[in-house]
């Protein structure tokens, strides 16, 4: 970062926030916990966030430098939103580096899983914590995963920056 960002505050994590928005608006689709059966929980939706970021920061990765700087300033936002969701439910100081470190390490996770051929068993590991649901909720998570990863290769990156997903 330049250091008249730093001097004057802004640091571009504003300009991601309209795709950090689209990200979390989609994560809590009712249609992820009615149809494709994710658990309604604070788990539950933790892992919704985690998908689809990581769906999000997978086609980030065909925009080279541009797709990193994205990534980076995505993740601040995540980090950022992760955090006050923390202080929020009353989690102290001395935790909420830690916890917030957990949910770095379990976005890294769910990334690398989702980048992987097996896209059943990421989906079964972590979307469903390692117990499949019933067949037919499983084919709806996989068809609306292959919905929302359809809309990302096609939309543009100036409109990906804006909020649409596809």
């Amino acid at each position: 970062m330049s250091l008249w960002r730093r001097l004057i505050g802004k640091d571009g994590r504003d300009d991601w926030r309209p795709l950090y928005a689209a990200i979390v608006a989609e994560a809590r689709r009712p249609e992820w916990y009615k149809g494709a059966a994710v658990p309604d929980t604070v788990e539950g939706r933790f892992d919704m966030v985690a998908l689809v970021m990581s769906l999000v920061m997978i086609r980030l990765e065909r925009e080279a430098a541009w797709g990193r700087e994205a990534s980076a300033r995505l993740t601040e936002v995540f980090v950022e939103d992760m955090d006050g969701t923390m202080r929020q439910w009353g989690v102290g100081d001395v935790v909420v580096g830690k916890r917030v470190g957990g949910m770095m390490g379990a976005l890294g996770g769910r990334l690398g899983a989702y980048r992987s051929t097996d896209r059943r068993g990421a989906l079964i590991r972590n979307l469903y914590r390692g117990e499949a649901p019933a067949p037919a909720a499983l084919a709806v998570a996989e068809a609306m995963v292959g919905a929302l990863e359809g809309g990302l290769a096609i939309v543009p990156r100036d409109a990906l920056q804006a909020g649409r997903l596809g």
